[in-house]
This record gives C-alpha cells, sequence and structure tokens, in this order.
C-alpha cells in the first residue's frame, strides 16, 4: 500500500500534533520520506520538535502549542489549511491521570474536540486520531478519555461529509517514551526490576509500524471508521523483563531481581483491541482490520459537564462521568 499513501501524502501540507512525541516524530518522518510539502508540529514540548526539524529539514514546520489553545490552534490552521490531520498529542502515562483526571479531560477530549473541529472548518480531506487499546473497556481515566476521544471523531464523521473522520487504536508501541523495556533497560542499574503482576500482558509493536499501520488506514477510510492492526498474541511483562536480563548477559532472579509491586490504580491484568459488539473486517491492508465507529446518548451534554467539572477540579464527578459515558 505504500504507492497508495505516497500518492495520499504527496505534495500535501500535513499537520501532526504532538509532533515531537513517539508516534508523532515518526510519523513525521514518513511524511516526508512519502513526499508530503510541509508538515506541521504542533507540540508544547519543543525539544523533540526541535531535534527533529533538525534531522528533516525545510519541509518541518514547528508551531509551539497546546492542543487545548482554541484560538492558538484556529491561528495554526488558518496559516497552514493543512489538508491531512494526524491527532497524536495525549496525556497517555495511567497513573498521572488517575491523579489528574482533570487534565485527561482539558488535553485529551477538549484537545480532540479543537483539533477535530478545525479540521473541516479548514478543508482538511482526512484527520486522524491516534487511540490506544486501553480505550476498549476502559478502567482508568487516561483510557476512558481516549474512548470519549473516539465517539468524538466518529460523531464528527456522521456530520461532515468533506472530511474523512477516522480512528487508528492500537496496543503498546515498543521503546516509546515511557514504555517498558527501556524502563527495565535503566532498571537493570539498580539490580531489581519492577513487574506489577506476574501474569500481566500487553499488545505490542514498534514504532515504525504502528506509524505505517495509520498511514495506510489514511488510503482506505470512508469516515467514521477504527482502524486495529493485527498485533499477533498479547506478550507477558514478565517474559520481556527476563529477556532484558538475559540479553544484558546477567540471569534472572540471581544476578538481576524482579520485584513485584502490584497492578496500579487503572492497570489491567490484559487488554482488548475490540469490543465485544464491534465486528472486525478485513481491509484491503494486509493485517489492518476495520470496525465501525461508535458513539453514546447524549454525549455533547456528558462532555459539557465534563469540561465544568474540569474547571473546577470536581475529580470524583470527573471519574463518575467518564465511566458512565463508557461503560
Amino acid at each position: 500500500m505504500e504507492n497508495k499513501a505516497c500518492e495520499t501524502v504527496c505534495g500535501k501540507t500535513c499537520l501532526v500534533t504532538g509532533g515531537g512525541g513517539s508516534i508523532g516524530s515518526e510519523l513525521t518522518r514518513q511524511l516526508a520520506a512519502l513526499g508530503a510539502e510541509k508538515i506541521i508540529i504542533a507540540d508544547i514540548y519543543e525539544n523533540g520538535a526541535y531535534d527533529l526539524k533538525c534531522a528533516i529539514g525545510s519541509a518541518v514546520r514547528v508551531e509551539i502549542a497546546s492542543v487545548r489553545d482554541y484560538d492558538r490552534m484556529k491561528r495554526i490552521f488558518a496559516e497552514y489549511k493543512p489538508s491531512l490531520v494526524f491527532h497524536a498529542a495525549a496525556h497517555k502515562h495511567v497513573p498521572f491521570m488517575e491523579l489528574n483526571p482533570e487534565e485527561a479531560v482539558k488535553n485529551n477530549i477538549r484537545g480532540t474536540e479543537i483539533t477535530a473541529g478545525l479540521a473541516s472548518e479548514y478543508g482538511a480531506s482526512h484527520f486522524a486520531l491516534i487511540s490506544t487499546d486501553k480505550a476498549v473497556e476502559p478502567i482508568s481515566v487516561m483510557g476512558a478519555s481516549k474512548r470519549i476521544c473516539e465517539m468524538l471523531v466518529y460523531e464528527k464523521s456522521q456530520k461532515t461529509a468533506s472530511t474523512k473522520y477516522f480512528t487508528v487504536r492500537f496496543g503498546n508501541v515498543l521503546n516509546s517514551n515511557g514504555s517498558v523495556i527501556p524502563l527495565f533497560q535503566k532498571q537493570l542499574e539498580s539490580g531489581v526490576l519492577t513487574v506489577t503482576d506476574p501474569d500481566v500482558t500487553r499488545y505490542f509493536m514498534s514504532i515504525p509500524d504502528a506509524v505505517t499501520f495509520v498511514l495506510n488506514a489514511l488510503t482506505v477510510a470512508e469516515g467514521g471508521e477504527v482502524f486495529i492492526p493485527d498485533m499477533g498474541e498479547a506478550v507477558s511483562i514478565l517474559n520481556i523483563a527476563e529477556q532484558v536480563i538475559r540479553d544484558a548477559d546477567r540471569e534472572p532472579y540471581k544476578d538481576i531481581k524482579i520485584k513485584f509491586t502490584g497492578l496500579r490504580d487503572g492497570d489491567k491484568l490484559t487488554e482488548k483491541l475490540f469490543y465485544d459488539f464491534e465486528k472486525p473486517e478485513k481491509t484491503a491492508v494486509e493485517r489492518l482490520f476495520r470496525v465501525q465507529g461508535s458513539s453514546a446518548a447524549e454525549l455533547g451534554a456528558a462532555i459539557k459537564e465534563l469540561y465544568r467539572m474540569a474547571a473546577e477540579q470536581d475529580r470524583d464527578g470527573i471519574r463518575k462521568i467518564m465511566f458512565k459515558i463508557t461503560g
């Protein structure tokens, strides 16, 4: 599908929110390789964006901006009028969002609503939301916020014919910022690796593979879908920890200990890529499935209430509404 992705991307102006992050930076690299004319990185964190600008050069324009800032994002859309919008900006760390649910509302949900709304207002042909398997039957604030983002994008797709809105949902990404393997490698120095539970498993894929699936989904999107790549079998986190130790020429449990710390608030033992009601269908892209998007009754009213509660820092109220919407 690379040729079709090239046809879709070549000569276009692209906007990547969270462009300095793990997924956003790889998106930027692959978009440049496919011949995008301009790639606008919108990111509040300047260091990652700076490194990417230095690596890629004149095709990349950096705009230091928060997706929760409507006026700033509107100015970016008005100036560049991107054809392709990739929304990768989000708070993703489960424990932090459990402690700060108002930030998940403001950054993840409000940021998605702002960016998705501006995409159609300024004539984008495609809008892609980057989501997570934690959005499926969520028990965490982060997962629930991303599920609400999926719903927002689906509802937008039903109201806007000119812009193709879709979501790409995948599991953990190897070697992304904050992921488990770099953490284990750093913990080797202390002599103790920490695993939450001996039975915990996760789905994994590489950063380049995840981004390739996003760009291939672009070529088959009709609007309103959630695309899910075939991520193979879920992997034991304990097995990964043991392998990291062996790769360092050490022996698990002898040279390096493994300590079980217990599941954190919002953690699951296992993740799912699909809801039970979703019916995966094959696409023209190998190992890429699609399901029809879905939403919840009175989503708009519930989100307005979430915004009010976020402003008031009503954390218990936020959790209650989030899990009511996504339950």
